[in-house]
């Protein structure tokens, strides 16, 4: 697992409070993990701290699974350079 993956798997895990065995690429936030819209806002502030990055907002929430996550942020890390 990359160092990008399993850090977003260890955000996921504290913000929604989750076991990380539950955790897995295919995993949906809201249908999987339980993350409601306001779950949602946290995790995309949680990231962006997390990574030191600013991600569009819109876009973020726009992304439905852990693995959508960790190429959306791999996106922006690589564009950020």
């Amino acid at each position: 697992m990359t160092d990008v993956a399993s850090r977003i798997r260890a955000v996921v895990a504290r913000t929604l409070k989750v076991d990380p065995a539950r955790i897995t690429d295919d995993a949906r936030f809201v249908q999987d993990l339980g993350a409601g819209s306001i779950q949602s806002i946290e995790l995309v502030a949680a990231f962006e701290e997390e990574f030191d990055i600013e991600m569009d907002e819109e876009a973020a929430l726009g992304v439905k699974t852990v693995g959508g996550a960790v190429e959306f942020i791999a996106g922006v890390l690589r564009k950020n350079g």
